[in-house]
């Protein structure tokens, strides 16, 4: 019990770590995108994977984690797919509008769930379904609000889903299949997630800013923001394998719309972004799916764990059965051995 507890708080932790990194590196991106006019997205997130790995191998020559060797194929396509994941996505934002954009994002969830069904013949009761349902309805009422269709950002969006959808799901499974930690898998696709970006990201922001990042002119408070944002990046890529790990890309995603809906309420407590009466209703839908999603899938976890209790009591009780009745039959055999020993003597 002690243990179940612990395991309950620690992804509580993990989900807490995730929420408050993401507001906040949001709130410092949006900062330093819109007040200081550093509109490089792709190249900054480049620079957040490297300064991530760099933190992550000082921890490992300091022994905070033990490094776990994973077949160099699996992460190098790992780390690309996930770095084309996020390419994608800022391109997806680059040619589509933002409400286009929020349908893009709110469709990873029944992707992903499409995709689980499918191939890892994972099961989702109709209830779950209903509560993301709901999610997914007051997520759109708050953020989506113009609808724009282009063929190129259409076939951006798809791959962008795609991509993302598959990054999540293999973020998971490498996880639990080869029995690595979330630490030890970010540390090692990292470096190839961070070179796709690195070699792509200036290109992609060029073509979508009609800037060269290379030419910004970097004054000490853009770099300031940039350090800050590179910190709280550290936290944040580690909290989303670490929550992915520990719970599945669908929580992971469910979680991401509880934050869209904390971004909204912090611009405009903190930032003065316009609010209407649509962002409140919308983010009180979302909040009820949200609800209804916790509480199913604890109390359908609670009841998997009693059937799993029930099944090992039951299989323990056969096996504590079994030597008993064996010894049984082996006392009566050597009974009937003897006496007929002693007969034939």
């Amino acid at each position: 019990m002690g243990e179940l507890t612990g395991y309950q708080l620690g992804v509580i932790g993990a989900l807490f770590l995730s929420v408050a990194s993401s507001v906040s590196i949001v709130i410092c991106n949006k900062a330093l995108m819109s007040n200081l006019g550093f509109p490089f997205a792709t190249t900054l997130t480049s620079w957040h994977l490297v300064v991530t790995y760099c933190t992550l191998h000082v921890a490992h020559r300091l022994n905070f984690f033990e490094n776990k060797r994973i077949d160099m194929k699996t992460v190098i396509l790992f780390g690309i797919l996930n770095g084309v994941s996020i390419g994608f996505l800022n391109l997806s934002l680059g040619f589509n509008s933002i409400g286009f954009y929020q349908m893009t994002k709110l469709a990873i969830i029944p992707f992903t769930v499409l995709l689980e069904t499918l191939f890892l013949k994972k099961q989702f009761s109709q209830k779950i379904k209903l509560s993301l349902f709901v999610l997914l309805l007051g997520v759109g009422i708050a953020s989506v609000t113009d609808l724009q269709l282009n063929f190129v950002g259409t076939i951006l969006s798809l791959l962008a889903i795609a991509t993302t959808c598959v990054g999540q799901i293999l973020t998971n499974t490498i996880q639990k299949r080869l029995n690595v930690s979330s630490t030890q898998l970010l540390y090692q696709s990292a470096p190839f997630q961070a070179a796709i970006l690195f070699v792509s990201g200036p290109l992609v922001d060029q073509y979508l800013t009609k800037q060269n990042v290379f030419a910004f002119k970097y004054s000490p408070l853009v770099l300031g923001f940039i350090l800050l944002s590179c910190v709280i990046a550290v936290s944040v890529n580690f909290s989303t394998f670490l929550v992915i790990g520990k719970t599945s890309p669908v929580t992971y995603q469910v979680l991401g719309h509880l934050k869209t809906c904390l971004v909204l309420g912090f611009g405009y407590t903190l930032l003065h972004d316009p609010f209407t009466e649509r962002n409140i209703i919308g983010i009180l839908v979302a909040i009820l799916g949200m609800g209804l999603y916790s509480y199913f899938c604890t109390h359908e976890n609670k009841k998997k764990q009693m059937i799993d209790l029930s099944q090992g009591s039951q299989i323990k009780d056969k096996d504590s059965n079994t030597p008993l009745l064996g010894n049984q039959d082996k006392e009566n055999h050597f009974e009937v051995k003897k006496a007929t020993k002693d007969s034939l003597v």
